[in-house]
């Protein structure tokens, strides 16, 4: 995987004749409250307006809006499998550029954690630890069935005495979990290479079997790897005061870098 932007090199490439050269100051007052609530972001050091366009994002217009006003460098890496073909999109976007005195990302960013990072996320998928092993989710998702199956057909065959249902939950509480965790990573497209065959069996395995939409699910857990514990943008964090606890102060802003894993769903610099 070719370096990413942040480097050297990159921060001093010389910029297109036709863009206009903008600074972090400017870019940052667009971030959705001002300016018209107009909203640009940073992908490889390009500056894009997605004002109208977060509106028919296919990841939402929350996810994007959440990096209106900043680099989206790391999220657009990570949520866009085919790059070459989303970049057409964007060019319709593009209105500048940043001035090559402009570091690659915010002033808050740190950036040897970032390059740091950046280089972890190359070396283990060049090792090949990031290749979904197709048997073991086969294997999962039988289990998975045989366990739905058995928690039914033991109530069934033995009646709703105490011993026989407890059996039977322990079977079907084991295989909702499973299910939780498979669709998991189905959401983030970790066992196909194809995005639909991902997202179909998604649909089957909560949808069909756990009885919850995936659309919603899908919708909440991105804004959640958009910004990673982020006050106000993670949806994880929206919890009820009186609840729960979550110390004198949170004001954290986190970069977000999520990688396609085989058990794990994700990878992040930061983790709180």
């Amino acid at each position: 995987m070719p370096p990413q932007t942040g480097s050297a090199e990159k921060e001093t490439q010389p910029v297109s004749a036709f863009l206009q050269l903008l600074t972090w100051e400017e870019i940052k007052i667009h971030n959705g409250h001002g300016q018209g609530q107009e909203q640009w972001l940073v992908i490889d050091r390009k500056v894009y307006d997605v004002s109208k366009f977060s509106r028919q994002h296919p990841g939402g217009s929350r996810v994007i809006s959440h990096y209106a006003g900043q680099d989206a460098t790391d999220a657009f890496v990570a949520f866009h499998n085919d790059k070459s073909l989303v970049k057409k999109y964007l060019k319709s976007l593009l209105i500048g550029e940043l001035a090559p005195d402009q570091p690659s990302f915010e002033s808050n960013k740190k950036k040897s954690l970032l390059e740091d990072f950046r280089e972890l996320r190359c070396t283990v998928e060049k090792m090949g630890l990031l290749r979904p092993n197709y048997t073991f989710f086969f294997l999962i998702f039988l289990h998975i069935m045989v366990l739905d199956a058995a928690s039914w057909l033991m109530v069934w065959y033995f009646g709703i005495s105490l011993l026989p249902f407890m059996v039977g939950m322990a079977f079907f509480i084991v295989a909702q979990i499973q299910m939780g965790w498979f669709q998991h990573d189905l959401g983030h497209c970790s066992v196909f290479r194809k995005p639909k065959w991902n997202r179909l069996l998604q649909i089957v395995v909560i949808s069909v079997l756990k009885g919850l939409p995936a659309s919603w699910w899908n919708h909440l857990h991105n804004q959640h790897h958009a910004k990673p514990n982020c006050f106000r943008k993670d949806p994880d964090l929206n919890m009820h005061p009186l609840l729960f606890s979550l110390g004198k102060t949170l004001s954290v802003e986190v970069t977000f870098i999520k990688i396609k894993t085989m058990n794990r769903p994700s990878l992040h610099p930061y983790d709180f």
